[in-house]
């Protein structure tokens, strides 16, 4: 099979955020890049069993900001839904896991 080399090639990118609500008061970038590093980032979430999130448009704008630096307080109510989601998410599952 032939590869079109006119075609672009979507990179893949990743930013990971942390949150601990006893040390700060928004999630911070933990990591961030695209190519191999979104690689390294995605497989080591998936490794440790953090739910990932694919939304390109909340990557964008989260690619923006600095590692270390806590997310603006423009994205805090995306961010909220994101972390709800996955709150939920991990709710169920631990649930599953310890249902009989």
């Amino acid at each position: 099979m032939k590869k079109d080399v006119n075609k672009p090639h979507k990179t893949r990118k990743a930013v990971a955020l942390r949150y601990d609500e006893h040390k700060a008061t928004a999630p911070r970038v933990l990591a961030s890049g695209s190519g191999l590093v979104a690689e390294t980032i995605i497989q080591r979430a998936e490794e440790a069993g953090i739910h990932i999130r694919n939304d390109p448009d909340l990557i964008e704008l989260l690619a923006t900001v600095p590692i270390g630096e806590e997310i603006p307080p423009e994205l805090y109510q995306t961010i909220a839904e994101v972390l709800a989601f996955v709150y939920s998410v991990n709710d169920k599952f631990k649930k599953k896991l310890h249902q009989p």
